[in-house]
C-alpha cells in the first residue's frame, strides 16, 4: 500500500510557502525551511533530516512550477529574495463565490483544516491556476 504521507506534507509545506509570500507581498523576502516544516533535525554528520529535505524541495518545485520565484537558495536553509509570481498573486487574490479570497481558505485550511480539507484545496488551486495558464 502506497503511504502518501509525503504528498500530505507537501501540500501543508506550500500552502505555507504561498502565505508566507503573500503575507509579505510584493516586498521579497528570505523564507526559511524551519519556518516552513518545523525545527530541524540533524543526523550525527549534520545532514539535514527528510522532512526538511522535502519542505526544501516542495519550495524549489514552487518555483519550477511557476507559482514563485527566488534569487538563489541559501545552504538548504532558505531561499533568498523570494515573491510570488504575478500568476499566483492573482491565484490568492481571487475570490470564491462567496466574496471569500483563495488566500484566507487558503490560511483557513492551514491553520485549522484536516489533511483531506487541506489536500482538496491545493489541488483545486493547482487546477485552478492550470486551467487560467491555457492558452485562449
Amino acid at each position: 500500500m502506497l503511504d502518501d504521507l509525503h504528498i500530505h506534507d507537501f501540500y501543508r509545506d506550500a500552502g505555507r510557502i504561498l502565505l508566507a509570500l503573500f503575507g509579505s507581498f510584493p516586498a521579497p523576502t528570505a523564507v526559511y525551511v524551519e519556518d516552513i516544516a518545523g525545527p530541524d533535525t540533524p543526523d550525527e554528520f549534520g545532514l539535514h533530516s527528510p522532512r526538511h529535505l522535502a519542505c526544501l524541495g516542495a519550495m524549489t518545485w514552487l518555483r519550477q512550477a511557476g507559482y514563485i520565484q527566488f534569487s538563489q537558495l541559501v545552504r538548504q536553509e532558505a531561499v533568498e529574495e523570494a515573491a510570488l509570481t504575478h500568476h499566483s498573486f492573482l491565484l490568492l487574490v481571487s475570490r470564491d463565490s462567496d466574496g471569500i479570497s483563495n488566500a484566507r481558505r487558503l490560511n483557513e485550511a492551514v491553520r485549522n483544516g484536516s489533511s483531506p480539507q487541506l489536500e482538496a484545496l491545493m489541488v483545486e488551486l493547482m487546477k485552478q491556476a492550470s486551467v487560467d495558464r491555457q492558452p485562449a
